[in-house]
């Protein structure tokens, strides 16, 4: 019979705990494997499943519209992929833009206002409706003027059809600091604009030659999508906002709706459904699921303008 000594035992034992360890560590590593591969498979499910909630049968679609619209919100995109998406359908009796925006880019609100008049020529008999929660200003109604009806709340904020530069000049403080500015540009209206010279009163005017441009191309979007409603008030195109009561007064607004109540009242169905794109499907994980992981999970993942209508 053999006997072990202790060091024989020490040894024994430290060999046994470390297969223990080494065995736990491949079930975390497995674990953790599996973990990543459901939440990259629900991420490749929502990518390409599309609207998998929509449901048969009458329906209002709602596209919401959130935020500064820009390229980095990717405005555009999601509204125009909503919209298409929804007049296709012929279940969809008419399509409702739910808008929170302050506004933003004249282009993209202009390439918006476009598509928005494409698809209501293309399908006449599907109303495109704009319903204003708290606030669809500027650049947000330049493109809700393209839509058969604007309806808000009579305290939402609306309006504000103008145009801003947003500049600063910083002569003042670089000669206090005694900084030596050395711009070398080739074109003499090159640095128009650029805060660290002095303001060329010559540049100024061409900025505001356009800046006048832009607010006419606006002006005539408005006039256009609203035609006979709009107000003679002067005043509408001044770059003020109004609450909806007063909109409501000046034919900025068609009336007072709710999403809800829209698609009830006027459409005759309870059945509305969301038809905006899923831009981002590890939000939308999180949001259904609560899972707090997959914030981390979208971490590791994802490791001035000219003039804008605000």
């Amino acid at each position: 019979m053999e006997i072990k000594t202790f060091e024989q035992k020490i040894i024994e034992k430290l060999v046994l705990e470390s297969i223990k360890e080494q065995r736990l560590a491949r079930r975390w590593k497995i674990f953790f494997r599996i973990i990543w591969l459901i939440i990259i498979g629900a991420i490749l499910f929502l990518a390409f499943a599309g609207n998998s909630d929509i449901k048969s049968g009458k329906q209002v679609a709602v596209i919401n519209l959130n935020g500064v619209i820009n390229q980095d919100n990717n405005t555009y995109d999601t509204v125009s992929r909503g919209l298409n998406s929804a007049m296709k359908n012929k279940d969809v009796v008419a399509v409702v833009i739910r808008a929170n925006s302050p506004g933003g880019s004249p282009v993209y609100s202009n390439m918006i206002y476009d598509e928005i008049k494409r698809l209501r020529a293309k399908y006449p008999k599907k109303p495109i409706d704009v319903v204003v929660e708290e606030v669809c200003a500027s650049g947000c109604y330049y493109l809700a003027a393209a839509a058969n009806n604007i309806y808000a709340n009579p305290a939402s904020i609306v309006g504000s059809i103008g145009v801003i530069y947003a500049g600063f000049g910083m002569t003042g403080l670089i000669n206090k600091l005694g900084i030596d500015n050395r711009l070398l540009v080739a074109g003499q209206n090159k640095a128009m604009g650029y805060p660290f010279v002095p303001v060329n009163l010559e540049q100024q005017k061409m900025q505001q030659i356009m800046l006048n441009e832009i607010h006419q191309q606006f002006i005539l979007a408005v006039k256009e999508g609203r035609g006979n409603r709009l107000s003679t008030e002067s005043s509408i195109f001044s770059g003020r906002y109004w609450i909806g009561q007063e909109a409501k007064n000046l034919g900025l607004i068609d009336g007072y709706q709710t999403v809800d109540s829209l698609a009830r009242d006027v459409y005759k169905t309870d059945n509305v459904v969301d038809y905006t794109p899923n831009s981002d499907p590890m939000e939308k994980i999180a949001k259904k699921f609560g899972v707090e992981l997959v914030d981390g999970a979208k971490q590791a993942v994802s490791n001035t303008e000219f003039a804008s209508f605000r």
